[in-house]
Order: C-alpha cells, then structure tokens, then sequence
C-alpha cells in the first residue's frame, strides 16, 4: 500500500516536470535597478486561461512554468509604472528573458492586472484571488484557506498568516463575530468568497497605526462575489443516517446578508454528529476582541476562573455528543460617523465521556486507575454589543460590552482502584459538578489627533465576574481528616459551595508626541484596580440525610481582597535606517490588603520595571525581532483564601495570605521571511522566561490523597520554547512544509516535605506535503512525531495523515482524511494502535442549486484514542472512547 501511495505520488511529480517549460528571467526599471515584487502571468493565446503567474524576489527574478509548444502573452506590471505585455512561443526547450518597465506613473490599467493575479502585495496588504486555489471540492472557507501559500488553520479553527495568529476575521470590513475566527472559517460558504485580503500590522485605531509596534497583528478580511452583496446568501442543510445501535441527524441553516449599510449572519445547528460550532474551551477563552490594554503596563494581575474542572473533549471527540446552536452577528452603519455592530450565540450540549486513566504519583509511585463515565450538559451564552464613533479623522470614540452567561453540570460515576504501597483498593466513587458563573465585560476608549505632532488616546476596561461552583463527591473511604466531620459512615459525602465575586478596572492615559517622522515618545498614566470576595463553605451530608456543616474556621472561607497598582510610563521609539527601537520603563506603586478572620495584612511597595523592543528589517519580508520585558506577576484571591477548599475528592487546598509576587524575565528572538517569488515562509520563534521568587506548591500525599498549600519560594522556575517552520510552493501546484514546535520546564516545589525539582520537555515534529490540481486528484499527506517527556517518563506518538479531494465530471466532489496513530512509551507498557477514516461523495450539477452528500466518518469503527498529561507532582495516561461510526445523507439547497 504505501508503495503503491508512493509510486502515484512520483508519478504525478514525473508528469508535471516533464511537460513543463520554465520560462525565467529579470524585471527592471529604466536604470536596471530590480524590481522586486512585480506581477507577471502566462495568458494562453488560444484558450485565454491563465496558465502561469509569479511575484519577482528581492533580485527582481521571475519564473513561470509553461505547456511546451503554446503561444502566450505575457503580462508584467508594477505599481507606479507603465504595464508591459510580450508575446512568446514555447517549444520544448526552457527561455531566458529580461524585461525592463518604463516608469510612467501610476495608471488604471496595472491595477488591473493585479487584480487578476492570484496574489498580490500592496503595502501591507496581501490578496489573495480565491478562484484561483479552488478545485471545486471546496465548501468553506476553511478548505479555501488551507490551500493558500503561507496560510494554515489549525484543528481549532485558528487561522495562521506567515506564522503569526490572526486576530481579527472581517466580512466586507465588517467584523464576523470579533475575538475568534472558528465560526468564520467553519461557515462562510467557499463558493461566495471572491478574494482574500491579508492585513499585516494591523492597528484597527488608525490614529495609532505607527506609534506602536504592531508587527505581530494580522487581520484578514473576505470580499465577496458580486452576485452575493446586497441579496440574501448561504445554504440550508438537513441530513439523517445511521450509527450501530441509533439514528443521526443534522439541521444547519445558514444565512448572510451584505450591504454598505449593513449586514448580518445568521448561523444554526442542531445535530448527534458530535459537530460542535463551538466548545467550552472555546467559550471560555472567546474574548470578544478585547485587547490587553495594559500589556506595556508590566504588571500581570490576571483573574483565575473557578471552573471546578469541567471535563474537556479531546479533539472534539467524545462517546457521544448532541448540540442545538444559534449564533446570530450584525452591523450597521447609522450615519458615516457612527458605526455598531455585535453578535449573540448560544449553545447547548449534551455529552457522554468515557475514560479509563491511571496517574502515577512521582517518587512514592502510588498509582491511581479509574473508569469514568461522565454525563454533562453545558448551556452557554455570549452577546456583544459594539459601537464606534468617529466624527472626523482627529477623533474616535469606541464602547463595547461583552456579557458571557454559562450554566453547567457534571456527573460522573467512577471505578477507582488505587494501589499504594503495594496496598489495592477498589471503590466506586459519585461526583457532581454545577456551576452558572456570569461575567460582564466592558470597554470605553477616546482617541484624539490634536496635530500632527501631540496624540492622545484613552482607554479603560471594567470586568464584572460572578461565580458559584458547587461540587459534591460521594466515596466509600474517608479522604481527609476535616475537623467536625463524622467518620463511620457508610458513605463519606462531602459538599463544598463557593462563591467567588470580582471587579476589576483598568484604565490608562496615553499621550504620543511625535519628535521627528521616524521617532515619538509615548508617556502612560495607568491604574489597575481589584475588588474579589471568596466566600466557600464545606459540609457532610450524613446517612440518615442530616447535614453536618463544617463550621470550623479551617473549612470556611470569607475573604476580601483588594489590588491596586498605579504606574508611570516612558517609551521612546525610533526608526534608523533598517532598525526600529523601543526602550521602555514603568515606575509602580502597589497597593494589596486582604481581609479574612477579622484581621487586614496588607503589602505596599515601588519597583522600576524595563522593557525593550528592536526590530531588524534586513528586507522587505525578512525581520529579526527581540523582545525584552521585566513583569511583576501577582495572584488572585484564589491562593490567598487561607480556608480549605476541596480541588477534588482525593484533594484539598488551602491558601497563603502572606504570599507576594513573583517577577518574570522574558526573552524572546523571532525570525521571519517571506518570499513571494517562490511563496518560501520561513518562520522561527526562542523564548525564554525565569520566574524569580515564584509562588510555588507544597504538596503532601498519604497515598494518592494529596493536600497542598502555596508558598513564597526563593527558587526559579524556567523555561525555554522554541518553534520554527519551513514551507514553501513548487511549479504552482505543489506545496510543503516541515514545523517543529520544543518547550523545555523546569519546577521547584515541596513534595512531602522534600524539595523536589521537576522537568518537562515536549516535542512535536510535523512534515507535509500537498498538490493543488484544477482536474486531477489532489492529495496532501504527511507525518506528526510528538514526544512527551516528563520526569520519569516519555510518550510518544507516530502518526501519519492523507487526505484527498477529486472534484470530476462537473458535478461530483469526493473527500477523504485518514489519520494512523501509534502511541507508546518507552518501555511499551503503553503501546496501542488506532486510526480514522472519513470519507464523503457530494453531488451537484453546475449551476444547480441542490446539493446531494453521502458522508461516512470514522469508518473503521475505532472505539478511543489516547493523550497523556503532566502536573509537578504526577503524569496521567487516559484511554478516551469516542464516537462509533456513522453514514449521513443530507441534502442542501443553496439560496
């Protein structure tokens, strides 16, 4: 077989070389000097398709890939100057060729050309023409970007430029559900898209655009197809089938409307598919397009969230999962000056998760089996309302609110069996997780121009955070010695409330004189300020349905705490010549009190903290970045509650009121080409970060049972990541990548009294290669290493992918993925073998507008999959099941 998979490959390499002319040369200017970045494209003089195109590099160089023995016409253009067409005819040997633009200003016609190419650059804008990557068997725009050069999307649905995240999705300019691109690129209909703009350093505050470093933000904005702005567009899908013991189905309707005015979406799904729009771990990180606005601040005062570990699905998958969504986003514009937008979504799920784990305790190797089955329900919602007024180019005002209301719970039943010293017990174990937290989000900037040389921008956040996380374990053996609990029952059923309320605001007051046109000085006035109460209580339900509250102090909670950090801030940047550089400092007053058991303690000091920034543009898609920073961490409420607080049935937490701040020392070098010549990416990324005086563990375990308690550690805890990528297109239709991604960890804790250091180092190699055909058969296939080493042990898992697509006779689209994982440590106590295999045949005639779909997913009837995970004190191995196969027929009618 994978000589045979081989054989093909080489074959089509074969053809494509041999048929092929390579027809190269130099684009100038009138006093020879290289035009870098100039478009040329090959015109078939017979059939007028587009055969060829290419994008000059830094030397000007060009080279296109011809059909031997055809006639041509040849169009070159470059913005400024007067477009050129030449006129060749191949034979079968390769032509050298020089051409030489006369500069005539810029007209009309060029850019003309250039919107027929399938990329160009304009500043820092790259468009790509979305036609020209298509094969047919596309219908998102996901499978659109994932054949564009220099573009990935990752299994979540993040979209990567150049190596760098998009941050923004837009629709027409206008933004498509800001602060994630999941839904954009998992729904927007591939056959509206007509181009694809990417924005690189992006500032979305244009009075600010330059002032800042903004080389890392990437925006990306679709423009669509005539035919589709200003009418109703999408499609409506509705499909059942089979599994092995029920029935499936899916209804997802999708809707969109585009105008100058304005514009709206509307997104649905209802299915038992395990097709989730979005996750709860997408969610709770779903920020809504809210930047950190004190990033240049220095301080990391983050609020923690009390999820009381809501079990989270691996890739999606789980033993079965049933989904009802609606996700509704708009804009509208009410008057040239003034602009709102926002979205709503809610979804509802109900999973089942099964899992078999077991998690070994490091040094005293106590090990703990378990066999899970979990039940959740999880109702979660998200609604934005956003609003920009900008009168005149000198000012802009901006308010946002971000409301997220969520409602979970989880029950599970476990079979636990632990063995420790050599000692083995088995018991059954009820959990039940419930928790509906609520958080308010809001935004206000003003942005103001007062002359070319003095800008001012203000901005100020507010965070409003209610939760409520109850948990309740129902085990046979009593973990822990809680004063006032009663032993001797049958059941030992511990209960644990809390309730945890924070308000945080953050404001700061920028002013940017401009020095000269290469150089400004950027002065901050900030303020950072935290109000959080954590209250919890823990209680005994007895046999005979008494509650026992435990009322000792040691078993309660009743804390406030506050946190307010005022700071000063100075940078000065300047262009000169090839570099750009930002020395920065901050000067800080902190201000902390929390006040538990009737007493204050409270900590007040100053501290300078540096940054640096430097940019090395060696050319014009090639930089070296180094960041510096110096950044004073602080903890929430969360560590500081001296009370304990149950983490889960086997452990107990309590918190440090003394405990300080930690500072971090950041390093980070970055390295980045582009070539457009070639589509050549070149991406690579070091970063290292020493913790000093981090906050740190001390942990006791009786068994598997552990109690732990943080503390101020005079030790460093490091680590050092790295990742880099290669990827680049050959003769048009081929393209290959090579990425590896390494981080190194280092801990030091207190394990049973002892100090103990802890390592982690996790590997991940990936090597891929795919064809983009317009009538034959494309394939994409490749091969992942990831390796997990932690102390005292290493997994790794081999696994090679495929995947083709074949869109034939004008109406038939075929697409299939498999994925062969192999997953083992390095004694083969662990050592299994699974894969995945999807497939689906589409039926549509030209033009029409049904849409007939057969799809099988996991094929081969696997039944789980495997991950391994890492905590300072202990690894776990899980065997997850997930979703038995399934073949759907659906039918879709596009409006």
């Amino acid at each position: 077989m994978n000589k045979i998979f081989c054989f093909v490959v080489f074959l089509l390499t074969s053809v494509a070389f041999s048929q092929s002319v390579r027809f190269d040369g130099f684009i100038q200017d009138g006093q020879k000097n290289p035009l870098e970045m100039a478009n040329i494209m090959a015109v078939n003089a017979v059939t007028k398709a587009m055969d060829s195109y290419g994008i000059t590099n830094d030397k000007g160089k060009f080279q296109l890939t011809l059909k031997p023995n055809t006639s041509y016409v040849i169009k070159i253009s470059y913005l400024g100057m007067k477009s050129k067409e030449i006129q060749i005819t191949t034979k079968t040997e390769n032509i050298v060729q020089n051409v030489v633009m006369d500069d005539v200003g810029i007209e009309l016609e060029g850019v003309e050309i250039v919107r027929e190419m399938p990329v160009s650059i304009k500043g820092d804008t790259i468009v790509y023409n979305a036609d020209s990557f298509k094969s047919g068997t596309e219908r998102k725009l996901e499978d659109v970007l994932k054949k564009l050069p220099g573009v990935e999307v990752n299994a979540d649905g993040e979209i990567e430029v150049e190596g760098k995240k998009v941050s923004k999705l837009m629709v027409e300019g206008k933004d498509f559900f800001d602060g994630d691109t999941k839904l954009g690129v998992k729904n927007i209909p591939a056959d509206a898209i007509d181009k694809i703009q990417v924005l690189r350093n992006y500032n979305e505050i244009g009075a600010l655009k330059g002032l800042e470093n903004d080389q890392d933000n990437v925006a990306m904005n679709i423009k669509l197809k005539e035919g589709k702005k200003n009418f109703w567009f999408g499609d409506v899908t509705a499909g059942i089938g089979v599994a092995e013991l029920d029935s499936r189905y899916v209804i997802n309707p999708k809707l969109f409307y585009y105008s100058p005015k304005y514009s709206i979406n509307l997104i649905t799904n209802f299915n038992n598919i395990g097709e989730l729009p979005i996750t709860a771990q997408d969610y709770f990180k779903f920020t809504g397009g809210f930047r950190n606005m004190m990033k240049k601040g220095g301080s990391n005062f983050n609020v923690s969230s009390n999820d009381i570990g809501i079990s989270l699905l691996r890739n999606n998958r789980a033993k079965e999962i049933e989904t009802k969504f609606g996700a509704t986003n708009f804009a509208y514009s009410v008057t040239k000056e003034w602009n709102i937008s926002g979205f709503g979504i809610l979804s509802a799920s109900k999973t089942d998760l099964e899992t078999k784990s077991q998690t070994t305790i490091l040094d005293s190797g106590d090990q703990q089996k378990r066999e899970e089955q979990t039940h959740q329900k999880n109702n979660l919602g998200l609604f934005k309302l956003s609003s920009t007024y900008k009168p005149n180019d000198k000012f802009q005002f901006d308010y946002d609110i971000l409301t997220k209301l969520t409602k979970q719970e989880e029950n599970t039943d476990l079979l636990r069996e632990a063995v420790e010293k050599n000692v083995t017990t088995i018991e059954t174990i009820f959990t039940n997780k419930k928790q509906d937290p609520t958080s308010i989000n809001q935004n206000l900037s003003l942005y103001y121009t007062q002359s070319d040389k003095n800008i001012f921008a203000f901005e100020m956040q507010h965070l409003y955070q209610d939760e409520n996380p109850f948990y309740n374990a129902n085990l046979r053996t009593q973990p822990f010695d809680l004063l006032g609990y009663t032993s001797g029952q049958q059941r030992n059923d511990l209960n644990q409330d809390r309730f945890v309320k924070t308000n945080k605001i953050d404001a700061k007051l920028d002013y940017y004189y401009m020095v000269t046109p290469k150089s400004n000085i950027n002065i901050t006035l900030g303020n950072t300020y935290s109000y959080q109460n954590f209250n919890s209580y823990i209680f005994q339900m007895l046999d005979n349905g008494d509650k026992n509250d435990l009322n000792d102090p040691s078993n309660n909670n009743d804390v406030n705490y506050n946190f307010n950090d005022t700071f000063l801030g100075f940078h000065y940047k300047i262009l000169a010549g090839k570099f750009t550089l930002t020395p920065g400092v901050s000067l800080h007053s902190y201000k902390m009190t929390n006040t538990q058991s009737g007493t204050d303690y409270s900590q007040n000091f100053t501290k300078v903290l540096p940054d640096f920034f430097a940019l090395y543009q060696i050319k014009k898609s090639e930089t070296l970045t180094y960041n510096f920073s110096l950044t004073n961490d602080f903890t929430d409420i969360n560590q500081l509650a001296a009370g304990y607080v149950l983490s889960d049935y086997s452990s107990l937490f309590r918190g440090d009121r003394t405990l300080e701040n930690a500072t971090s020392q950041v390093h980070s070098l970055r390295y980045f080409k582009y070539n457009m010549f070639n589509f050549e990416n070149i991406f690579a990324n070091a970063t290292y970060t020493r913790k000093v005086d981090a906050i740190k563990t001390k942990a006791d375990f009786e068994g598997i049972n552990q109690s732990s308690v943080p503390y101020n550690s005079n030790l460093a805890d490091e680590t050092l990541s790295g990742m880099g990528s290669y990827g680049r297109s050959f003769l048009k239709n081929y393209k290959a990548s090579v990425n590896a991604s390494l981080n190194w960890s280092k801990f030091n804790n207190i394990r049973n009294e002892e100090p103990t250091t802890t390592e982690s180092f996790t590997q991940s190699y990936t090597v891929k290669a795919s064809t983009n055909y317009k009538n034959l058969p494309n394939i994409e296939f490749g091969y992942n290493m990831l390796i997990n080493k932690y102390s005292g042990s290493t997994f790794y898992t081999d696994k090679p992918f495929a995947r083709l697509d074949y869109y034939f006779l004008d109406s038939f689209s075929f697409v299939s993925e498999y994925e062969f994982y192999h997953y083992y440590n390095t004694d083969k106590s662990v050592d299994n073998e699974y894969d995945f295999l999807s497939a689906s045949l589409i039926y549509q005639k030209k033009n029409s507008k049904m849409e007939y779909k057969i799809a099988a997913t996991n094929l081969l009837n696997t039944k789980y999959l495997n991950d391994d995970n890492f905590s300072q004190f202990s690894t776990r191995v899980s065997q997850y099941t997930v979703q038995p196969r399934y073949i759907i027929f659906s039918m879709k009618y596009n409006l």
